[in-house]
């Protein structure tokens, strides 16, 4: 299953996303069946790295929060088979993307009813309220996904 998490400059939620899925995965015992990766709606910040406090926040909780920021591209519509939204409008912008309807299918939000809220320019608290909320989507997500064989 390749995964890729999307928020607006790949440098807070969405590799904070790609942390806690990558933990859920290889704790199960999973990693050879995951390709984990995420990427921004914008490429403000491509080739950066992970804002300081994502980092901080995710490795109190023993994440990795690690990686170079990059604009979502065309290509991930065909290489990945889900793209995960942190919010609503970002999901509105990968579906705008999307270069077709079976590609369309692929975009989801990380939760249903509850979007990631943006902790960027915030303080730390709200990077920490911003990694529960992902917590409860990862695992979410990676319980529907390995319910089902893939």
């Amino acid at each position: 299953m390749r995964i890729l998490f999307v928020c607006t400059g790949n440098i807070c939620r969405s590799p904070s996303a790609e942390a806690v899925m990558r933990r859920l995965v290889d704790q199960a015992g999973l990693g050879a069946e995951f390709v984990l990766e995420s990427a921004g709606t914008g490429r403000w910040h491509a080739g950066g790295t992970p804002d300081r406090r994502a980092v901080t926040a995710g490795a109190a909780r023993g994440y990795v929060v690690e990686g170079k920021a990059r604009q979502v591209r065309p290509a991930d519509f065909e290489d990945f088979d889900l793209l995960v939204g942190m919010d609503r409008g970002h999901v509105r912008r990968l579906r705008d993307l999307s270069p077709s309807l079976e590609s369309r299918l692929k975009v989801r939000p990380l939760l249903e009813d509850e979007d990631v809220p943006d902790p960027y320019g915030g303080p730390p608290a709200e990077f920490e309220q911003a990694l529960d909320v992902i917590e409860r989507g990862c695992r979410a997500l990676f319980e529907e996904l390995t319910a089902a064989p893939f």
